[in-house]
């Protein structure tokens, strides 16, 4: 994406058939605070090339500036990326500026705009792949584990469910038969207005959570296979156990039952919410762009 003829954003893996002229910024936007181990961090990389962390190293040299939305993430992307700390702008993310400056007419056109019944709240589902599930490299299956139909079954009167599928696995869902009850918006191109028109957010081990904190709204996790997640791929940065702002769930039953008991659910985890945010949601105030673009275009 071209902000300035000579300057790049990129929020991903630098394209290979990117190459930087002498002239050019490429400013890294990344795409999240991360939770799972990355790059260098990772003990094993399962199903990418080979080459994998040769081809980050170089690719990232190329980054003149790597945008951070917290301390946390900038020491984790100085050891993981093996990037210079004095090149990492910890400013909070851009992209999350809309989440403090959204209104509420903002919030009923998103929902009208994604074909949402206005009259019943939203969950977002929203997990990310697994590292060991795939067909061959760069090439990821996933099978739903969510049970859609206990869920319309238990919900469909006052919620709808929208997905949001990791980009690797966008065209494993397929929801014939749940058409007024799940919406499958993987493709859609901003995340943002799913988290602005969502009540309550469903996720596993994807960093989406900790944009969604901004909001201050109910997050779930629907961990089913932590035990696996954690020993034999990636690991965490953080104590998943303990740190979370929302309750790990592995079964359906599990996660049908903090639904019905939403309000007591976010009570009990009030304070975890609070420690969370202000660790990682401190610098997200609606003016990460600006802070940005005065360092960046000088």
């Amino acid at each position: 994406m071209l902000l300035f003829p000579n300057i790049f954003i990129l929020n991903m893996r630098q394209p290979k058939w990117l190459y930087k002229k002498a002239e050019q910024i490429i400013l890294s936007t990344w795409h999240g605070t991360p939770l799972k181990r990355l790059v260098f961090d990772m003990e094993n990389v399962t199903s990418a090339n080979k080459n994998y962390k040769k081809d980050f190293y170089n690719q990232s040299r190329n980054w003149d500036y790597l945008i951070a939305a917290n301390k946390y993430s900038e020491q984790i992307f100085e050891s993981a990326f093996m990037y210079p700390k004095e090149n990492i702008l910890t400013y909070g993310y851009p992209r999350n500026d809309i989440l403090h400056n959204y209104t509420s007419e903002y919030k009923q056109h998103i929902k009208e705009k994604l074909n949402l019944p206005t009259s019943k709240k939203v969950i977002l589902y929203a997990p990310t792949w697994r590292d060991d599930e795939f067909h061959s490299a760069g090439n990821y299956k996933f099978k739903l584990q969510m049970d859609l139909n206990r869920m319309r079954k238990e919900f469909g009167e006052e919620y709808v469910i929208a997905l949001r599928m990791h980009y690797f696995i966008s065209d494993n869902i397929d929801l014939t038969g749940f058409e007024d009850f799940a919406y499958d918006f993987s493709k859609y191109n901003d995340i943002n207005d799913l988290y602005i028109s969502s009540d309550i957010l469903i996720t596993d081990y994807s960093s989406v959570f900790f944009d969604f904190a901004n909001l201050r709204k109910p997050i779930l996790f629907f961990t089913y296979d932590i035990e696996k997640y954690k020993s034999m791929l990636r690991g965490f940065y953080i104590d998943v156990n303990n740190d979370l702002p929302g309750p790990l769930l592995r079964t359906n039953d599990e996660l049908i039952e903090a639904i019905k008991q939403i309000d007591l659910t976010v009570e009990k985890y009030k304070e975890k919410y609070e420690t969370f945010y202000q660790k990682y949601c401190y610098l997200e105030d609606g003016n990460a762009t600006k802070r940005i673009v005065d360092k960046v275009i000088k």
